[in-house]
């Protein structure tokens, strides 16, 4: 049975569950639902996710959405296949995992998420960037760093020294962070810029960034 990917090319989500299935070297059909068309809102796509947000991932009789439950569904399913990114073989290090998968969740995505649709999302359909979101966010965004930053200095990854699921998490909102006029809070942390330049230079980090260009969306 075909995996099918069902999203959209420059949504950081669908670029977490793409990342997550170049990692495990699987073969997977990308089936593209244009959300400026409100594709996600049609009956065939709610069938697959009754909130209407992207992406929704099948797997033969089994359907799925919410990013990291897919991602963490291929790679339980498939630890055998390609790179192990949750540690299967050793207990503490995969519970480390979960620890800074939950870390991206609740504290690093709340905070760089609203910077990215401010700056990126919002001029797509129209709208004027709110800079006092930014401004916050950013705020939230730098207590945040500090802490990656003391992790950094003892690991040269967040659950250890071995990429994992928890750092694949970050890729995607970085990637398009690294591109405002705020990467140097990034940049400025040593440690954490160079996390930043190993998790992005990965093969699959790269393959997956060549679809991610806002440039190229155009409303329909």
């Amino acid at each position: 049975m075909v995996l099918k990917l069902h999203g959209f090319p420059v949504s950081p989500s669908t670029a977490r569950v793409e990342a997550c299935l170049h990692e495990k070297a699987l073969d997977f059909e990308f089936v593209p639902v244009n959300i400026l068309g409100l594709e996600n809102k049609q009956p065939s796509f709610l069938a697959k996710n009754p909130f209407g947000q992207i992406p929704a991932f099948e797997d033969g009789d089994v359907t799925l959405f919410e990013s990291r439950a897919i991602t963490a569904y291929v790679a339980e399913k498939f630890k055998e296949t390609g790179y192990d990114l949750m540690r299967h073989e050793n207990l503490k290090e995969a519970a480390l995992v979960k620890v800074w998968i939950e870390v991206e969740s609740q504290q690093y995505h709340p905070a760089i998420c609203p910077i990215v649709y401010e700056f990126f999302g919002k001029p797509v359909v129209g709208c004027k960037p709110d800079q006092t979101v930014i401004d916050a966010s950013l705020e939230k965004l730098e207590k945040v760093l500090d802490v990656y930053e003391t992790k950094l200095s003892s690991n040269k990854y967040l659950a250890g020294d071995f990429y994992s699921l928890a750092d694949l998490h970050h890729f995607a909102y970085t990637f398009y962070f690294m591109k405002t006029p705020w990467s140097s809070l990034i940049n400025d942390r040593p440690h954490v810029k160079a996390w930043w330049e190993d998790i992005s230079a990965r093969p699959a980090s790269v393959k997956v960034a060549e679809g991610m260009n806002f440039g190229e969306v155009e409303i329909k």
